[in-house]
């Protein structure tokens, strides 16, 4: 095998940029991807990377399948005692078992692969005392990993009995999947009853498309139609394209059921334990083995990581849409907002009564509050009116389904409750309001004549001005006549910047909180280049071998 330590930087960087890739939006083929990202690094960091840092290792055969298959039993007859537990309850294996020789204990005692898992030690247990399960009080949530010695087993070979692929218990099928991952060789085990079943096919061709080391062990097959079965499971296995993968049958006898000592006849296991110690016992049959379950990974990223690659971009691609949206219901609600100010939309409702009355019949601090209360309003629809396109143009949009908008024509989430944006622009205009009161005074003070006027009034005139538009064009002329031109001009400069400021502010504050979510999912353009990088740079390495 290539073990230069410019592949296994290349590869150790390559990990790293897998690991960092998000993929939080719910798109088609999203859970494909997701898999992908998991079985690559279960597959760099419990094979890949340990097995080129350590060559000389042992050889790991994991034995998987369905279940009910027999794994832990044929386990267990490799060994020729018992070391993981079998029996008729499902799931049985609920702590996975690894079996070594003592003198290759080292090997897996520390974190050189499954560093996930935490290792257990256990003295020999009599599993016909606890038919239902391990009573030890070790962990059975997926986090542990039970190491067995036997010296009857080769050096050089360890056996790990998985849990089903096809448990009912979902993390024992996640876990299942990752100590697949881990091997040098895949034993898939599988009955007569169900050697068609969709699920191991699954496991073989993705074996086939690692071209990993394989093995299938056709288990519990009755006398009577063994021949029959055997072929029928062999022409579905050339018709697989997996024709020339070693295949063993044992057939149907009495300890298969997981009665009695649990162990096979040394006659119906020694085919595959001589294929085994083989692998193991021959140099070139172990290079062949290892090696080429090596390469298969190896080969397999040049597919796998611009797959991966490709659906980075689509995440990146439809949180940039999300985002435009957003930003285009806002600015043009902005943009409105802006029109209904310059032409007096405000002066509407109670805020243009006032200004009728004023300052006969409405007073200064009525005026300016009813003027206050109508640009809240405004403001209010504008938001109210901007998340309605946002939510229309979200819910045809499936990575929304994130944020609870699915696409099928209803809101299933929001933003929070309407009266916390009401709240939060009610504050904000009066926020406003102060500000502007206290530039009327401070034009206030800068006359000189004695008889200035009241403050108040200067702020709601301003206010008028600044809301009215044409239909209270008399309210800069007021205010002329109290302060002088210049003045007037002067302040109704800087009310319109401040104006301005906080119309843009409210409306700013309000797009962004719709888009913090989606910021926080941090998907971003870069994942996408480093991963083709990483790929590129690998290869690399791989083409001056």
């Amino acid at each position: 095998m290539d073990v230069r330590p410019q592949l296994i930087d290349a590869l150790s960087a390559l990990r790293d940029r897998v690991a960092a890739v998000r993929l939080p939006l719910p798109l088609p083929g999203v859970t494909r991807a997701r898999q992908t990202r998991v079985e690559l690094l279960a597959q760099l960091d419990n094979y890949l990377l340990p097995r080129l840092k350590d060559p000389e290792a042992p050889v790991l055969a994991v034995i998987g399948g369905s279940t009910g298959a027999g794994k832990s039993t044929l386990v267990n007859s490799l060994v020729g005692r018992r070391v993981s537990e079998a029996g008729v309850l499902r799931p049985t294996t609920r702590i996975p078992v690894l079996v070594c020789h003592p003198d290759d204990h080292h090997w897996f005692a520390g974190g050189r692969v499954l560093p996930q898992l935490t290792r257990v030690w256990l003295p020999p247990v009599e599993f016909c005392d606890e038919p239902d399960g391990l009573d030890d009080g070790t962990e059975e949530d997926g986090t542990t990993l039970r190491v067995e010695t036997a010296a009857s087993l080769p050096r050089g070979l360890a056996l790990l009995d998985a849990p089903d692929i096809d448990s009912l218990v979902a993390r024992n099928r996640v876990l299942a999947a990752e100590l697949i991952c881990a091997a040098d060789v895949w034993v898939m085990v599988t009955t007569a009853s169900r050697y068609a079943d969709a699920v191991p096919w699954h496991l073989l061709r993705t074996a086939k498309e690692y071209d990993a080391s394989l093995v299938t062990v056709l288990d519990r097959v009755p006398h009577q139609v063994i021949g029959e079965v055997s072929r029928q499971y062999g022409a579905l296995l050339t018709k697989a394209g997996l024709g020339e993968v070693p295949r063993f049958t044992i057939p149907e006898l009495p300890e298969s059921a997981g009665g009695g000592s649990g162990l096979l006849p040394t006659t119906a296991v020694a085919p595959l334990r001589a294929w085994l110690s083989h692998r193991v016992q021959d140099p070139a049959a172990r290079q062949q083995s290892v090696g080429r379950t090596a390469v298969g990974v190896i080969d397999s990223l040049d597919v796998r990581m611009p797959e991966l690659a490709g659906a980075v971009a689509a995440q990146h691609a439809a949180a940039v849409r999300l985002t435009g949206v957003v930003e285009d219901a806002y600015q043009k609600e902005g943009a409105r907002v802006r029109g209904r100010v310059e032409n007096g939309g405000v002066l509407s409702g109670d805020a243009r009564t006032r200004w009728r009355g004023y300052p006969h019949y409405s007073t200064s601090e009525e005026l300016l509050e009813a003027l206050v209360d109508s640009l809240a309003a405004l403001l209010q629809c504008a938001v109210a009116a901007a998340d309605e396109q946002i939510r229309t143009t979200w819910q045809r949009e499936p990575a929304a389904g994130v944020f609870g908008f699915g696409n099928a024509g209803r809101e299933a989430g929001g933003w929070g409750p309407a009266e916390d944006v009401r709240g939060r622009i009610a504050m904000a205009v009066r926020r406003w309001r102060r500000v502007l009161e206290e530039l009327a005074e401070e034009e206030v003070r800068r006359l000189e004549r004695s008889a200035a006027p009241d403050a108040e009034t200067v702020a709601a005139l301003l206010a008028a001005a600044l809301l009215g538009g044409r239909r209270a064009r008399s309210a800069g002329e007021q205010l002329a006549e109290r302060i002088g031109a210049r003045g007037a001009l002067r302040l109704r400069d800087k009310g319109g910047a401040l104006l301005t400021s906080y119309l843009d502010r409210v409306l700013g504050s309000e797009r962004d909180r719709r888009l913090a979510p989606l910021d926080a999912l941090d998907v971003a353009p870069e994942p996408q280049a480093e991963l083709i990088a990483a790929l590129s740079v690998l290869q690399k390495e791989r083409w001056q071998r």
